[in-house]
């Protein structure tokens, strides 16, 4: 009998090792990508992935749920130890349902929402035109000031003007730190529940720093991947006023059985998080952020917001090489490095093809790579957008890029 999945399937066996084969040897510098560890993966392909769950920890719709009680109880007391939260629910699926279970929480239809504007740095889910979310509520933003920072003045001027009944902070390119304090004083002022929205920088959090913002709002999502190095996943941290309108309005009210072997990988990535050497991990990426931040402003690249605080750079590509974002994405893809476009503040181009492009460095810190090879990268990007004509050029530095690459492992590889 055929068991493997070679045997079983060559064409996505041969598929899958491509992809390693290209993560071994490529730079993964999207800002929202990192490497799951070996522990981590395992959980995931675990037999749990094989239990239907639908229910809480002592409340399941189904039986044979001991274990399934045990692992979901684990995920939920390393949580709320690693953020300091009053209540967890870790079953969402992805940010975006974390997102969307918070709304119908909180919201009724055409209830009002004050996020951040997309193009200054917000995300997707925090209100763009085209999601289910806009469709349902209705969202007003508020944007930075032309030095890149939030200028709270004027968010409070909205807040007290639309009167929203929900106020989210929270960020998918924002490279600056938040005012935690100022911003939920503003909510209290318009009696707006306050919610954040940590999942880029949830590990960095988690490793102690930035500040943590579970303090402050009343209610709290992020993704467990990205800078936290867990499984793709969501999760809702909140205040215990707010548990069981959060806990209905995920099972039922959103989603059915949980994923498991997903819950069980989260557990696993919170153990990770609550190691000394988590905060060490967390220490380097603030330092190699720092570090491409001024060696590109070197190459004569124009960063925005001013700098970074966090794990990534928001560049004007377009504004400082004359290359659009699409274009410079493009070119680092054929050098073996892997980056996003990405708008910026009121970007006069188009989303597909925007000016600016978006670097993170918590998968490469990952791997061990540290301000020497941070200084290398950068180069690299300068001269491949210098050169992004010439061929030769460009084989030249795919080959420096995967002699280097192939000097760091990649955790579970």
């Amino acid at each position: 009998m055929k068991h493997s999945l070679k045997q079983i399937d060559p064409k996505t066996a041969r598929i899958i090792e491509k992809e390693k084969r290209r993560q071994l040897e490529g730079m993964e510098l999207i800002a929202s990508e990192n490497y799951a560890s070996k522990a981590v993966m395992e959980a995931l392909g675990s037999v749990f992935t094989n239990k239907y769950s639908e229910g809480y920890p002592g409340k399941r719709y189904y039986g044979g749920q001991p274990f399934t009680d045990a692992v979901e109880n684990l995920a939920i007391k390393r949580a709320k130890k690693l953020f300091r939260a009053e209540h967890a629910n870790v079953q969402p699926l992805s940010g975006a349902p974390a997102n969307m279970i918070v709304y119908s929480a909180i919201l009724k239809p055409r209830d009002k929402v004050l996020g951040m504007d997309l193009s200054h740095g917000g995300h997707l889910t925090h209100g763009h035109p085209v999601t289910l979310a806009a469709k349902i509520y209705n969202f007003v933003r508020y944007k930075t000031k032309t030095d890149g920072l939030i200028d709270y003045k004027e968010l409070e001027k909205i807040a007290v003007r639309e009167k929203p009944k929900l106020m989210l902070a929270g960020f998918s390119a924002y490279t600056r730190q938040m005012d935690y304090k100022r911003f939920c004083d503003v909510a209290k002022k318009v009696r707006a529940v306050s919610m954040f929205d940590m999942a880029h920088i949830a590990g960095l959090i988690a490793g102690r720093v930035i500040p943590n913002p579970v303090p402050y709002f009343d209610i709290v999502t992020t993704t467990t991947h990205k800078t936290l190095r867990g499984p793709r996943g969501g999760m809702v941290l909140c205040k215990k006023e707010f548990a069981r309108i959060i806990d209905k309005a995920c099972f039922p009210g959103f989603q059915g059985g949980p994923h498991m072997n997903n819950i069980a990988a989260k557990a696993v990535a919170f153990k990770e998080a609550l190691e000394p050497s988590f905060r060490k991990y967390a220490k380097q990426i603030l330092s190699n952020a720092k570090t491409l931040e001024r060696e590109l402003r070197r190459y004569g690249f124009k960063i925005m917001f001013g700098g970074t605080d966090n794990h990534m750079v928001l560049i004007d590509i377009f504004g400082s090489k004359g290359v659009s974002g699409k274009e410079a994405e493009t070119v680092l893809d054929e050098i073996g490095i892997s980056i996003n476009k990405n708008m910026i503040p009121d970007d006069p181009r188009s989303p597909t093809d925007p000016s600016g492009i978006r670097i993170g460095v918590p998968a490469i810190t990952t791997r061990g790579m540290k301000e020497k090879e941070i200084k290398q990268i950068s180069k690299w990007i300068n001269e491949a957008i210098e050169n992004r004509n010439n061929k030769r050029v460009l084989r030249k530095l795919r080959k420096e890029i995967t002699k280097m690459c192939r000097r760091f492992s990649v955790p579970g590889i």
